[in-house]
């Protein structure tokens, strides 16, 4: 550790400065009430442009994804691109969208998707299972944003022998994380994206310029590549695709990019934009991320040219490729560069991790405390629950971190990109059509909620040497075709999801089973800030359906 002292040193620093805005943020922006949770959850509702976009980007851009998406391109090669295009096509495939759920959700108050699911349909049933799915699948996608610090800790010689020890530093990390964002809400990730961002452009845009140039230009970084890929047994990897990972790499690519805008900590950025306009110049902008991101991908290239070994893994005989960037920084620049980047992770896993708290404790509040335990609920008793459950939330996060085997909250994460495309039909079709019947929209889930598990379980981990929930690729031989191609689980099991629903609805209409009363109108799809006052009183539940499913 006592190499590192520079590294620690400007790390540190940066990190106070960060924590100290988390908690000025209480008074930015002037918040009318914060025990309410329009101004603690949503930040009012009245994000702009600029704070929407460094919200939104720092929340889908986590640090998870600086150092694990060059650490797949470090062991994998071309399949670890899959992160750039789908970061690229699901822009237009959201945007009409995202603009009708913000139109619906302000003029009737909603701050979950289950919300909206529930009164669209007049089931608290389906809106319950969409909030359990959405916290579900959040839950490992925090852990994983602790991931990302670790690798930059254990670089810098910040570990010990105990899980204790090991971990203090991310504890005390997170438990300030905890207070600020207890007291803040939303503001304090939205004001410190901006620092977050900002340090990310400026160490990737260096890091691109310059390590090409010490390392021998493109040509020898790919040349190092290409010769490791072409000396390995493994008949996946290279820089190039092959016939045995295209169709994973397409499935994957278009499923991740469908579930990107169905979890609930992207939806909270969303619906606390000010206006229609804020969100369709968002959908336009924010590729501008992706093309950061394809940058960022090319450092696990960059690394192999410079020779880095990562560091050993948790269990004996492993190693921790999460490492190889901070590594690459390390040896590659000056400590009080290296320090910089080492930041830019740290507070790159902050912001994400405060906006999903906050959006796992709305959905609770919302859909489950208000829904089922305490119907009278005032806007001061659920603003309290929601912050209360946000550091029960993060408390959850630290424990998967230390009594877990971090490579099973990899895993986890992977399997809750499959279980939150299962809300699909519920919330993005329906916001569209209301033809699919409340029941068969809960049939759909079951399925293919049951279909995925049952494909992750055949799905083996060859690197941890787990027999089962090793992956999201599942050998299609496995359904008994002859062929060595895998395909991305999700996909397949929204796909059973949404044939489910439709035969149920044809069948549940000819029982003439009763449906839910739609609590929406047309025009609620279509409102704006200028022209709709909200039927339902902001931060009050929609009113109750008249039968449940």
């Amino acid at each position: 550790m006592s190499d590192h002292i520079v590294e620690i040193v400007v790390f540190t620093a940066l990190f106070l400065l960060v924590s100290v805005m988390g908690f000025v943020a209480a008074r930015w922006r002037a918040p009318q009430d914060l025990n309410h949770l329009d101004e603690w959850g949503l930040g009012g509702r009245n994000f702009g442009g600029w704070i929407t976009w460094f919200l939104v980007g720092g929340d889908l851009y986590t640090a998870y994804t600086f150092v694990a998406v060059p650490a797949l391109l470090f062991g994998a090669g071309a399949a670890g691109f899959f992160a750039v295009p789908y970061t690229i096509i699901v822009y237009p495939m959201v945007f009409l969208v995202l603009v009708r759920l913000w139109s619906v959700s302000h003029r009737h108050g909603f701050v979950t998707p289950a919300d909206f699911v529930r009164a669209r349909f007049g089931s608290p049933t389906l809106a319950l299972l969409v909030a359990i799915t959405g916290i579900a699948a959040t839950m490992p996608y925090i852990a994983l944003q602790l991931v990302g610090i670790e690798a930059v800790l254990k670089t810098m010689g910040v570990t010990g022998d105990s899980a204790l020890a090991r971990h203090a530093p991310i504890i005390v990390a997170f438990a300030i994380l905890a207070a600020y964002t207890y007291q803040s809400g939303l503001r304090a990730p939205a004001l410190i994206a901006f620092v977050k961002d900002t340090l990310i452009y400026i160490v990737i845009l260096v890091a691109v310029i310059y390590l090409p140039a010490k390392l021998g230009g493109w040509n020898s970084i790919f040349d190092a590549a290409e010769a490791k890929f072409a000396a390995s047994p493994a008949p996946n990897d290279g820089i190039t695709l092959n016939v045995n990972n295209q169709l994973q790499y397409i499935t994957l690519a278009l499923g991740s990019a469908m579930a990107l805008f169905l979890y609930p900590h992207s939806i909270t950025g969303v619906l606390a934009s000010r206006d229609r306009g804020v969100i369709k110049r968002n959908m336009s902008a924010l590729p501008a991320y992706s093309l950061l991101l394809g940058l960022i991908a090319l450092l696990g290239f960059m690394a192999i040219a410079a020779g880095v070994k990562p560091l050993p893994g948790a269990r004996e005989g492993t190693v921790d490729s999460n490492t190889v960037v901070p590594l690459l920084f390390d040896q590659q620049f000056p400590a009080w560069f290296a320090g910089v980047a080492f930041a830019a992770v740290g507070i790159g896993a902050l912001v994400p991790a405060a906006i999903m708290s906050i959006a796992a404790a709305n959905l609770f509040t919302r859909n489950i405390y208000k829904e089922y335990l305490r119907k009278d609920a005032t806007p001061a008793q659920e603003a309290n629950v929601s912050k209360i459950t946000s550091l029960v939330v993060k408390v959850g996060a630290v424990a998967c971190i230390v009594f877990l085997d971090p490579q099973f909250s990899i895993d986890l994460q992977l399997i809750g990109g499959v279980i939150i495309l299962q809300t699909l039909p519920a919330v993005a079709l329906g916001l569209y059509t209301r033809w699919l019947h409340r029941g068969a929209l809960v049939a759909g889930w079951v399925a293919g909620m049951g279909l995925g598990m049952w494909m992750l379980y055949q799905i083996p981990n060859a690197a941890t040497g787990r027999a089962h929930f090793g992956g999201s690729a599942f050998p299609l031989s496995k359904f008994g075709f002859d062929t060595t191609m895998t395909i991305y689980v999700g996909l397949v099991a929204v796909a059973l999801n949404v044939l489910v629903a439709v035969i149920a609805t044809l069948i549940l209409r000819s029982m003439n089973v009763a449906e839910g009363e739609d609590g929406t109108t047309r025009e609620d799809y279509f409102a704006d800030a200028t022209t709709a006052a909200p039927t339902t009183p902001a931060g009050s539940t929609p009113a109750a359906p008249t039968t449940t499913t």
